[in-house]
């Protein structure tokens, strides 16, 4: 049992990624509050630094560049828990470190045998609170961003205010983890004609170009009221844009864990993802949409580049219809 009183400094690592580094910010939450004397330091590659650079657990962030070797920490937490990381612990005068246990046997048999060993469902949340090694007894938290009062008008600006507006984050990684564009624009084809709603799309710059594709899918009605900022926004501006909307639909992606920040409702699309991962939203209110039952899934723990049975059944079964009329549903309730 770690002993509050004699930490001063502390080091949490989470190298990457995205989605991973919000699912640290309860835990941050609770470090803070166990530890209130202690100052805080998040080390991430320095792509993902802006989500934690203004969370008021976090007296600052360093990058695997920029910590001083030799840097003291009465205590580390390794959130990470690879060779990269603990390479770099090594190189820290580090009292107590501690680390996430990744579990990843559970991961192998869940895949390659389709046994599943979990006693009921724990989020990488809670499995990242083990890691304080009873700091915390629990971690309640939920998942923090803090948006720039500039990102923040970046989103006002963009969005506006005429009507509610849904958010479709359409890529991911993988392509077993991505939705048929197609499908989406069925999605968001039967919204649009049967609501008020305006439609936002987002994703990184390598998402610019499917998103052009998406828009170029659809009627014209529908593509007048669809704004892309996919490769347009910095990653804190596509957390205020979605701390702005009012629904999103989602893939198993970054910005999914970004919208779960601001307890929007969340439409998740889940192909070879599975809820035993432990990766669903944390704290936030969602609907999940997925193709239970088929022998193959999952067939990846971190989602393939090809579907390996090549049928791709686990996304094409999910019926946009259905994914939509639940959509509706959820605007309709909402409106005044």
């Amino acid at each position: 049992m770690i002993q509050p009183g004699a930490i001063r400094r502390v080091l949490v690592v989470r190298l990457s990624a995205i989605g991973d580094i919000v699912l640290t910010t309860p835990l941050l939450a609770e470090l803070h509050r166990a530890l209130p004397q202690a100052r805080i330091d998040f080390c991430t590659k320095a792509p993902f630094a802006p989500l934690v650079a203004s969370n008021p657990a976090v007296s600052s962030v360093v990058t695997p560049e920029s910590i001083t070797p030799g840097a003291a920490y009465d205590l580390v937490v390794d959130l990470q828990n690879n060779r990269r990381s603990r390479a770099l612990i090594r190189k820290l005068r580090a009292g107590e470190v501690t680390r996430y246990h990744k579990k990843n046997w559970k991961k192998l048999l869940l895949v390659q045998f389709k046994i599943n060993v979990s006693d009921g469902y724990q989020s990488v949340v809670e499995r990242y609170g083990e890691a304080l090694d009873g700091l915390a007894p629990k971690v309640t938290a939920p998942c923090a961003l803090h948006p720039s009062p500039e990102d923040r008008a970046f989103a006002a600006s963009s969005i506006g205010k005429d009507g509610p507006v849904l958010a479709v984050c359409f890529g991911a990684n993988h392509f077993t983890k991505r939705y048929p564009l197609e499908r989406f624009a069925r999605v968001i084809e039967i919204v649009t004609a049967e609501t008020p709603a305006r439609v936002l799309l987002l994703g990184g710059k390598e998402d610019e170009p499917e998103a052009a594709k998406l828009k170029a899918m659809l009627p014209d009605m529908a593509r007048s009221r669809v704004l892309s900022l996919a490769g347009k926004a910095s990653l804190m501006q596509s957390a205020a844009l979605l701390a702005s909307v009012d629904v999103v639909l989602t893939n198993d992606t970054g910005l999914m864990h970004i919208a779960s920040a601001f307890g929007k409702k969340l439409f998740v699309i889940f192909g070879s993802s599975v809820k035993e991962f432990g990766f669903m939203p944390w704290g936030a209110e969602y609907e999940l949409f997925e193709t239970p039952g088929l022998k193959c899934r999952p067939c990846s723990h971190i989602g393939r580049a090809t579907c390996p049975k090549g049928h791709f059944r686990c996304m094409m079964e999910i019926a946009p219809e259905r994914i939509a009329s639940r959509i509706i549903e959820t605007l309709n309730q909402s409106s005044p």
